[in-house]
């Protein structure tokens, strides 16, 4: 049965301290520093991102016990990954996995292939911690990258990854307190993504979705990991398609897959 007020308390926390962190970087970041044109054309500034993951672990800290650990390797890793991509990343047209596995077979590693590695290493982590069984571990890993790509896979408009993130993880309340820190987060930055001042990009986007594999997993036994991360790969296969055709269309995204 959920505990309302563990929840209330963790999604508050996640949002006081993803506006506090947003409004500090706005303040004393350079000008020019961490800005991005979106689909519009409009240049919009990456302080939710890195905020978001502040408020993520600051919300998974006053989380269900059993779960604090594995969200912190997962947000933390996810956000990290997410950063870099946005860093070194910007400018590169490719998008989607294939995309980014076969520079690789060529023998360049891309910043995308830097952050699929990555952020599949902290899902496999993550779920060591939270499962005992070998099969479970692997099955929460895949579900654990699988949420963060998706939330990153939809963050194509603005405010549209928040919504996600705030849809997905409503569920998961039911079963723990933890879904409530990206859900905290997500609430936070979403008024200032649809009013086009500020976007999550690949940083604030994996995180969330990290976060939100943890709860899912944490929620979760075998049958509904396995249901879960064959949903996930579908998905996974499904927006590389879409990547690909975006890619070969010139259509404008908020941020490269």
């Amino acid at each position: 049965m959920i505990d309302l007020s563990r929840a209330l308390r963790t999604a508050s926390v996640a949002a006081g301290v993803t506006r506090g962190a947003c409004g500090i970087l706005r303040r004393t970041k350079p000008e020019g520093v961490g800005e991005r044109k979106n689909y519009a054309g409009r240049t919009v500034d990456l302080c939710p991102g890195p905020a978001a993951v502040l408020g993520v672990a600051a919300g998974a800290l006053t989380a269900d016990p059993g779960t604090r650990g594995a969200a912190l390797v997962a947000t933390l890793a996810a956000g990290a990954c997410g950063a870099y991509d946005d860093v070194a990343g910007a400018g590169d047209p490719r998008r989607g996995f294939r995309a980014h596995l076969g520079a690789l077979r060529s023998g360049e590693l891309t910043s995308g292939a830097v952050k699929l590695f990555g952020i599949g290493a902290a899902g496999l982590v993550a779920g060591a911690l939270l499962k005992e069984r070998p099969a479970d571990k692997v099955l929460a890993g895949v579900v654990v990258a699988g949420t963060a790509h998706l939330i990153n896979l939809v963050d194509v408009r603005p405010g549209r990854a928040a919504q996600v993130a705030l849809a997905v993880g409503a569920p998961g309340l039911l079963r723990g307190s933890l879904a409530a820190a990206p859900m905290g987060a997500a609430a936070a930055v979403l008024p200032d993504d649809l009013g086009e001042r500020g976007m999550l990009g690949d940083c604030g986007a994996h995180a969330l979705g990290a976060a939100l594999g943890v709860a899912i997993v944490a929620g979760n036994g075998c049958g509904g990991l396995l249901a879960h991360a064959a949903a996930l790969v579908a998905a996974t296969a499904y927006g590389d398609r879409v990547s690909a055709l975006a890619r070969g269309t010139g259509t404008p995204l908020n941020s490269p897959v």
